[in-house]
């Protein structure tokens, strides 16, 4: 059954990466500005080490569900559940929910999730969490942005998909 109000955002490398030791692998600050674009106002659905490994927690304006499976563990700012089914009922209500991490959280939501707003760096990196690996041809291309970022020598891409 796919939940037509969950969606998935995500920084990856070709070879799928997206992150070592609880941190991002590269940093695009034209990425983290995209980021907020998209989620402003929205609700976020992150496992604990994601919430974790923010800089500063709760992001202004939006809501945020952590999922753990530690009993009574809360975090300020931020609604705890303690299942991805608990999350997902939720944000029911909610117009879009964003997953944003980390590497478990988005393997059990993938399957699930209705749009994809996928940041992909056109390189591989060294990892020790993974994005599931996408089939593209489950999902409908509806925007594609080709960016190079001087800084990191690397070309990415923005790719905002939809499940077929």
């Amino acid at each position: 059954m796919i939940e037509k109000n969950i969606s998935i955002i995500v920084a990856i490398a070709q070879n799928f990466a997206i992150g070592k030791n609880n941190d991002l692998l590269f940093h695009l600050p034209n990425d983290l500005k995209r980021f907020k674009q998209i989620t402003n106002g929205k609700t976020l659905i992150m496992g604990r080490n994601t919430l974790l490994s923010l800089p500063k927690w709760p992001l202004p304006n939006r809501r945020h569900i952590v999922i753990s499976d530690i009993e009574k563990e809360k975090f300020d700012g931020c609604e705890m559940a303690g299942s991805i089914d608990e999350a997902v009922e939720m944000a029911k209500n909610e117009q879009e929910a964003f997953i944003i991490g980390g590497g478990m959280v988005y393997r059990q939501f993938y399957p699930v999730a209705k749009k994809l707003y996928l940041t992909l760096v056109h390189k591989d990196f060294e990892a020790d969490v993974f994005f599931p690996e996408i089939d593209f041809n489950e999902w409908n291309e509806l925007s594609r942005e080709d960016h190079y970022d001087e800084k990191n020598d690397f070309n990415y891409s923005y790719i905002d998909l939809v499940r077929k």
